[in-house]
């Protein structure tokens, strides 16, 4: 039969190394196996038991504030640099980068000078399997370019993006803005060159020729900085984190508004993986409960020298009052009224 007792050991097998290596896999599995005892093809589920192994993930190195304009200040390719301060400064995935249109980006005089400029993030450059997309019906698609080789299996496509909190217009620094005007200009120049040669589909980050920039292409751009310069080895995706990092601590851990940028479907996946502690600020808080605490452990007792002592005026004397009275007739009139009610009130016991 399909699960003959040879296969299920054999899957079995399979399916244990996929609970050490993919644990968010176990459950599916589970189910399948589960419908295969309902449809009487084994008699029980061979992983009902099984256990997953404690596994402690790996936190994903990033570059710091410093690290990261150190590498742009050795940078000198302009369509890395632009890369690298537009996923540092809008939280972008790479293929958001390379799927990035002119369209989608407002960079005029007026929203310039309002620092209102900003792009909108609504699809993605990707390159995917042609068998796939006919099965699915290019479902999602919203472009296929034309193929550089012959019948190959795969094409380039721009796509929408996988959630809908992914479609997102973020806001853009005024520097970065001014550098998105820089790569345009420099597009066109290359259009004028080129004429009939160009080939236009409207991106922001294009090959010479105007063909889409893969993501590919980028990775060895930045890893070849890395190498050039010896840099911290990071992959290109960790200046979303050190991106999302610092717009956390600048925000004072609004998580909303992070979440705004980055475009996550849930803010746990903000707080857990996003969220790194870099160890300037933490260096910082040791400072801050050294002064807070430490340097001054107990609070000041006031010095009786400092004490401000409250003294009573002297009573005035009884020719001063005699001659105050003698001044003001109301006076002497108010305080002889005053003086017959207090005699003619009864005594209290």
């Amino acid at each position: 039969r399909l699960f003959g007792f040879p296969i299920v050991n054999a899957l079995r097998s399979c399916i244990l190394f996929a609970f050490r290596t993919i644990p968010l896999q176990a459950a599916l599995v589970s189910k399948i196996f589960n419908q295969a005892v309902k449809w009487e093809y084994i008699s029980r589920n061979p992983v009902e038991h099984a256990s997953l192994p404690k596994s402690e993930p790996k936190a994903r190195e990033i570059w710091t504030a410093e690290m990261l304009f150190h590498a742009l200040e050795l940078c000198e390719d302009e369509r890395l640099a632009l890369a690298i301060n537009l996923a540092f400064s809008c939280s972008l995935r790479i293929g958001e980068l390379t799927g990035l249109t002119w369209n989608c980006v407002d960079i005029s005089e007026e929203s310039l000078a309002n620092n209102n400029a900003s792009i909108y993030i609504e699809k993605e450059l990707s390159r995917v399997s042609r068998d796939a997309m006919d099965k699915l019906d290019n479902r999602d698609v919203i472009q296929v370019f034309p193929a550089v080789l012959s019948s190959p299996a795969t094409a380039l496509v721009l796509k929408k993006p996988k959630t809908k909190s992914s479609t997102r217009r973020i806001w853009l620094p005024a520097t970065v803005a001014k550098m998105l005007v820089r790569a345009r200009q420099i597009q066109a120049d290359w259009k004028d060159i080129l004429g009939k040669e160009y080939q236009d589909y409207n991106l922001v980050f294009t090959l010479s020729n105007g063909r889409p920039c893969e993501e590919r292409v980028i990775v060895k751009s930045f890893k070849k900085l890395i190498t050039d310069n010896n840099l911290p080895d990071v992959v290109f995706h960790s200046l979303r984190h050190t991106s999302t990092t610092y717009k956390l601590k600048l925000t004072g851990g609004d998580m909303k508004a992070v979440q705004g940028d980055t475009g996550h479907t849930q803010l746990k996946m903000i707080s857990d993986v996003y969220s790194h502690i870099i160890d300037e600020d933490r260096r910082k808080n040791a400072m801050c409960f050294e002064k807070a605490f430490y340097q001054n452990p107990q609070p000041e007792q006031p010095n009786e020298a400092t004490v401000p002592t409250i003294t009573q005026s002297p009573a005035p004397a009884a020719d001063t009052i005699i001659k105050m009275l003698q001044q003001s007739p109301d006076l002497a009139e108010g305080l002889l009224q005053a003086l017959g009610n207090l005699a003619a009130a009864p005594i209290s016991k």
